[in-house]
This record gives C-alpha cells, structure tokens and sequence, in this order.
C-alpha cells in the first residue's frame, strides 16, 4: 500500500506542473496578443529610426 500511495502522489506532482506550465502558456499568449502589435510597432519605429540616420550619416 505504501508504493500505490507514492506512486499517486508522483503522479498527482506531474499534474501539477502541467496544469502551471499551461497556465503560463495561456498568460504568455494572451500577453503577445494583447502587446503583440504594439511591441512590434516599437522595433518597427526603432529599426526605421536606425536605418534613416544611418544613411544620414553616410551622406555627410
């Protein structure tokens, strides 16, 4: 009896860490939906910035 029981709990143990894992997935995902474009939009705008003033100063 005393196996049966470690091996319910090693199990009970393994379903835990699922269930966090995918509770982190589903944060994670709903965080790239919600920031997603906004986040792009920045590194958009910086690499633009990047690329005009880089040419800029290739002209002087």
């Amino acid at each position: 009896m005393g196996l049966r029981f470690m091996k319910c709990r090693k199990g009970q143990g393994m379903v835990e860490y699922i269930l966090i894992v995918a509770l982190i997935a589903i944060i994670v995902i709903a965080g790239v939906k919600l920031f997603g474009g906004k986040v792009k939009g920045l590194f958009t705008g910086a690499s633009d910035k990047i690329a005009t003033e880089g040419s800029n100063a290739g002209l002087q």
